[in-house]
């Protein structure tokens, strides 16, 4: 699932940059929905959301970094939901990866194509998106205890020790039984049973 997820989301951002650079570059933006998006051809330098120009070769390491982490990563993985959020930051991560490669102006020198624009938020694609959704997943993954192998992390063994600690506390003290024998100086006027049934009548009067 973590390579499916991944080519889906490197296919989708290739293809939306091609059909981009095709259309839209050296061309006014186009605004929809009453400019709450924008769709514009820019190049980035930088980290994703144009973050860091200037830095291309040491972003372009640290992608690559990030890609063989996940690939190696991947293979002890058990888990679907992992396996969507990996797959997402590897495609994403691939995507903006690939343009640093191949396209101007030199290998590992390569400025990505950005073109997607909200109010107040830098320029984007589809490879940013990928990679924050996938951050945002694993965020919300290991809040809820779940492991890369399937497992989940739960206090159900803290409950239970605090369960019983309350249990045993909450329980009366048993009396020893040194305290539940009657004192030596307390009279008892009750009579065996075995003692009054071994009388004869004549021991009565």
């Amino acid at each position: 699932m973590l390579a499916v997820v991944a080519v889906l989301a490197l296919a989708a951002d290739i293809v939306t940059k091609i059909v981009v650079v095709a259309t839209l570059q050296n061309e006014e933006p186009i605004r929809l929905l009453g400019g709450l998006l924008t769709l514009r051809e820019t190049r980035n330098s930088g980290a994703a959301f144009s973050i860091g120009t200037g830095y291309t070769i040491v972003f372009t390491l640290i992608a690559s970094g990030v890609v063989v982490a996940i690939i190696w990563t991947g293979r002890n993985l058990r888990s679907l939901p992992w396996a969507v959020c990996l797959g997402l930051m590897l495609g994403g991560a691939l995507g903006n990866l690939v343009d640093r490669v191949f396209r101007a102006p030199a290998p590992l020198e390569g400025h990505v194509v950005d073109w997607i624009q909200v109010p107040n938020w830098p320029v984007f694609n589809l490879a940013d998106s990928a990679v924050v959704c996938g951050g945002v997943l694993a965020v919300i993954l290991a809040a809820r205890g779940l492991q890369l192998d399937g497992t989940r992390i739960t206090g159900d063994k803290d409950g239970e020790d605090g369960e019983g600690g309350a249990a045993a506390a909450a329980e009366p003290a048993k009396p020893k039984p040194s305290d539940a024998k009657p004192s030596d100086a307390e009279p008892t006027d009750a009579e065996p049973a075995e003692e009054r049934d071994a009388r004869t009548p004549g021991d009565e009067s």
